[in-house]
């Protein structure tokens, strides 16, 4: 099995809005939100500890999000804001929930800040791989049972919509607080167009691209809108990604820019930059529904996705996971083959049908994400 990088999960925003606590297992959760409205609004958990173990899940990229309050379209979503100073003290709940979580249950969960802490990290997932022996059906008396090994889950703090933050220069707090990647924009915004908003990059916004290039933030375009794709390609200096987008040009009549152009997808590549591609079945296949059968979106229709972009690149070291689970989605909307994050391990067989070899496959799973981890220069994480 390849370990695994995640370079976008929601946890903060599931557990504020469901209570969701991601040390049980995803089994768990769903039994615990049978009789509630959580499911209908969020789809059914894919995530959870033992599942993380079960799949080799080492690192996930922890999202720190909030609804605009102009695009809220439930009143269950009580995580929006309609000002930045809203925004600004929900921005510092999930940064503090981030850390308490690591902090009251490190055997789980660690915050990882520099390089240096991310390699110990990696180490430890590399040298003993996670396991968790399955119950026996009928255990013999004196049965030899697998020992059982688990490690923390390293969390790589990600802003996703930088309107908390009252003027570019303070997203040097956040940067302390351990924020080393942001997508100035979700919707639309004051720094940018987005996906459901016109338009490139404001004054505004391009001095919040100075700062973040100063601090060496890493620059996240998924929610950007072709104009702001592009200028940001033109002027940011520093690391660029997209950490959860797929490729529009394989969506039949999609219905705004959420995902990327060909054109977009050759510029990241050309700046070293890595895509996580989505797992959500409304992402791969534009109309589809819960309710729809869930046989026409397979892991096939994922791996055309990579394929899409390793053609482009001429190479498989451009495109990774961003899996976006549990984030305004879950099971059963996500490919056939799949019921909680442990699964996407079934990608690599597919990766292999198609071609990839070990080495290709293991770079989709995780190495091209840690190239970028462990780079000195143009890289997500200071030393």
């Amino acid at each position: 099995m390849h370990l695994i990088i995640d370079a976008h999960q929601d946890l903060a925003y599931n557990m504020l809005n469901f209570g969701r606590d991601y040390r049980r297992a995803a089994a768990q959760t769903r039994r615990l939100e049978e009789d509630t409205p959580a499911p209908e609004r969020n789809g059914q958990t894919m995530l959870g500890w033992e599942d993380y173990q079960r799949g080799q899940v080492a690192v996930v990229f922890a999202v720190i999000y909030l609804t605009p309050k102009a695009h809220q379209k439930h009143n269950w979503d009580q995580v929006t804001y309609a000002s930045p100073a809203e925004a600004y003290a929900l921005h510092h709940t999930q940064v503090d929930m981030y850390h308490r979580l690591c902090d009251e249950n490190p055997t789980f969960f660690r915050l990882i800040k520099t390089r240096a802490e991310f390699a110990r990290h990696w180490q430890e997932w590399q040298s003993a791989p996670a396991f968790i022996p399955p119950a026996p059906a009928s255990p013999e008396e004196g049965a030899a049972v697998p020992p059982r090994v688990t490690h923390p889950v390293g969390l790589i703090l990600l802003m996703e919509g930088l309107e908390g933050i009252r003027r570019p220069q303070d997203l040097e707090e956040w940067q302390r607080a351990g924020v080393r990647l942001a997508g100035p924009v979700w919707a639309g915004g004051r720094f940018c167009g987005g996906t459901l908003a016109p338009g490139g990059f404001t004054r505004e916004g391009y001095e919040l691209l100075e700062v973040m290039a100063a601090l060496g933030i890493t620059l996240d375009i998924s929610h950007m809108n072709e104009v702001s794709c592009r200028q940001a390609l033109d002027v940011y200096p520093g690391t660029i990604v997209a950490t959860h987008a797929n490729a529009r040009a394989l969506l039949k009549d999609p219905p705004n820019e959420r995902h990327l152009s060909d054109l977009v997808i050759r510029r990241l590549i050309e700046r070293g930059g890595v895509i996580g591609v989505i797992p959500c079945n409304s992402f791969l296949e534009i109309g589809w529904k819960s309710g729809d059968d869930r046989r026409r979106v397979t892991l096939q229709t994922l791996a055309a996705h990579i394929d899409h972009i390793c053609q482009i690149a001429g190479d498989a070291q451009h495109v990774a996971i961003g899996s976006d689970f549990d984030g305004g989605f879950g099971y059963p909307a996500v490919p056939l083959e799949l019921d909680t994050i442990a699964d996407l391990q079934k990608l690599v067989a597919v990766l292999a049908e198609r071609g990839y070899t070990e080495e290709d496959i293991d770079r989709i799973m995780n190495g091209n994400w840690r190239r970028l981890l462990q780079a000195a220069e143009q890289g997500i994480l200071p030393a």
